[in-house]
């Protein structure tokens, strides 16, 4: 059983790499639709980048809840919690390796997506693995949160503040 659940996680994993990738073009493919905007990068700027972890880790960790049939106790909680670390992480790491660097290479950026589903994985499993939340009703404050950076993927995708995270790099 735990051979097959492995091996869901880096479906699962390559599935969200795959949905960030045709994510961070589909804005442009569908002739800048202002609905695909709200989830897709109208830009180049790191917020915006954010959002190919945020929706794809959310739609797929949603269906596994739903669609879990062995109720595992920690899955909602971690789910949120996971959502929330690989998504702000994007901007932990780019600025961090362009602190360093003093520039930002494609490479780079890409290996930063990579890593933010990563962790968003991993936060998930290591939550569920040592089962500090012991039911979901410890789900409030993550989903809260979750909904939170929803809301503001969608205000601040056209009404940016003038902020760094908001502009081109």
């Amino acid at each position: 059983m735990e051979k097959r659940s492995r091996s869901y996680t880096w479906i699962g994993f390559l599935a969200m790499v795959l949905a960030g990738i045709l994510l961070h073009f589909l804005y442009d493919l569908t002739g800048r639709a202002v609905w695909i905007g709200l989830f897709s990068p109208i830009n180049e700027s790191v917020w915006e980048h954010m959002k190919l972890v945020f929706y794809p880790l959310t739609v797929y960790f949603l269906s596994k809840i739903i669609c879990t049939k062995k109720k595992i106790p920690a899955l909602s909680p971690a789910s949120a919690w996971g959502i929330l670390a690989g998504t702000f992480s994007i901007p932990v790491a780019f600025y961090t390796y362009t602190g360093i660097l003093g520039y930002h290479t494609l490479a780079l950026d890409m290996g930063v997506f990579l890593l933010g589903v990563f962790i968003g994985f991993y936060t998930q499993s290591k939550i569920i693995r040592k089962s500090t939340f012991p039911t979901t009703e410890n789900s409030f404050l993550p989903w809260g949160l979750v909904l939170l950076t929803c809301l503001c993927f969608f205000i601040f995708t056209f009404r940016p503040p003038s902020l760094p995270p908001f502009s081109h790099p």
